[in-house]
């Protein structure tokens, strides 16, 4: 059973009760009445092959109060994409797949890119991004959640946890961030979260004072996790990164456009477990390295918009402080682990650390080397700026897809 503590600055809505999802969507079948749903699902087509998205499926198949289901699918040719409309098609809900490698979806992200709005790199903020547009155009949700889909211990109680917060209309939370306990087969993973992400924040705390932006990321439990929900109002001025840096950078937008007493984090799992990435020593294109140069950018850059000025010289000083409080975090999880009876392997979690310190000062030598970069993608209300009928011109080429290839 979790505690009732509420840490930090953000609400923290626990599970204390283990209420059964049949009690839950009851309730959201309810809400769904004045307030409708929906799930956003950004998917590679490999994970159509894999053990959990079929499972999700499943799940999935059950739930009573979605009003639509948006998957984005990469990385498909058409003879995939028929695949995955047929393997998606199981839904009773409203769905649609987006064939982001499709002829009609690349022909409006040339466009797009023309007028200098597009995304300026593949990867999963891409794939958001354009599920989030295509929300916005459907018009069929005012709540709408978003999850992985290599979520190997799914069951729909996180979906209900998860939308549950921005779906009552008794709240008023705009935003809710998932959180959980990263274990599973004996084991404490999370490493990115533990290791890096944490200690990092305490370590800016030293080296460039108290910051309410600071205070605020270190509130989130699992600033990490791939799971959230949001009003619908939330798309239209949100700008996401397009690399690792997506959940930062979402934490970060929710920062920049509401005050705390809208935003919220839940307990949606008792236990959770998903693909792994490799460490990837010595490939910072790649695995946990990239990741971990991606979220560290993405703090820098944060801070830096609120006037923060970094030097070689703080990122040395950053480095070291980081250091000596991800090494003692080491010997704070393996306590935690024994005591708990799971394995934790003290020599892989310090190179971890040591390769994290190292990437510390790759980051910030990209960001003092790139300073014109711009990273996020534009908001959707930038893009209807640029091309006014861009919501219906979207929502035809996923239609005209869906028509053609279902048969």
């Amino acid at each position: 059973m979790a505690d009732f503590y509420q840490n930090g600055i953000i609400t923290t809505l626990h599970n204390l009760s283990e209420r059964t999802h049949e009690d839950l969507e009851s309730e959201l079948v309810e809400f769904s009445k004045s307030r409708p749903m929906s799930l956003i699902l950004p998917s590679l087509f490999s994970e159509l092959e894999g053990e959990a998205l079929p499972n999700i499926i499943q799940h999935l198949k059950d739930v009573p109060y979605l009003s639509e289901i948006v998957i984005g699918l990469d990385r498909a040719d058409e003879a995939q994409y028929r695949h995955a409309l047929k393997f998606f098609n199981e839904l009773p809900q409203h769905h649609r797949v987006l064939w982001n490698d499709g002829p009609r979806l690349k022909a409006l992200d040339a466009e797009l890119n023309e007028l200098g709005v597009a995304p300026r790199e593949l990867g999963k903020g891409r794939n958001v991004w354009y599920c989030m547009g295509y929300t916005l155009a459907s018009g069929r949700a005012e709540s709408v959640a978003l999850h992985d889909c290599d979520i190997l211990t799914y069951d729909r109680e996180l979906l209900a946890r998860l939308i549950y917060p921005v779906a009552n209309p008794r709240f008023n939370y705009e935003f809710c961030k998932g959180y959980y306990a990263r274990v599973a087969d004996g084991k404490i993973n999370g490493r990115v979260s533990r290791l890096l992400v944490t200690p990092l924040l305490r370590s800016l705390k030293r080296v460039v004072g108290y910051r309410d932006y600071i205070e605020y990321m270190d509130s989130f439990r699992y600033p990490l996790a791939g799971e959230f929900s949001f009003r619908r109002d939330v798309l239209n001025d949100i700008r996401i990164p397009s690399d690792w840096g997506l959940e930062i950078g979402v934490l970060s937008e929710m920062y920049r456009n509401y005050a705390h007493n809208r935003l919220c984090q839940v307990d949606i799992a008792k236990t959770y477990d998903h693909k792994h990435q490799d460490l990837s020593f010595g490939n910072d294109e790649g695995g946990l390295s990239k990741m971990s140069i991606d979220i560290t950018k993405a703090l820098f850059r944060k801070l830096a918009t609120q006037g923060e000025t970094f030097t070689t010289e703080t990122f040395r000083s950053l480095k070291a402080t980081y250091y000596r409080i991800a090494l003692d975090f080491v010997e704070t999880y393996h306590n935690d682990a024994v005591m708990n009876g799971l394995k934790l392997d003290i020599h892989n979690e310090e190179k971890a650390v040591e390769m994290f310190a190292e990437n510390i000062m790759k980051a910030g030598q990209h960001f003092l080397e790139r300073p014109m970069e711009r990273p996020f993608i534009p908001s959707w209300n930038r893009v209807v700026s640029a091309m006014p009928d861009v919501f219906e011109r979207l929502k035809d080429a996923v239609e005209k897809d869906n028509e053609e290839f279902l048969g």
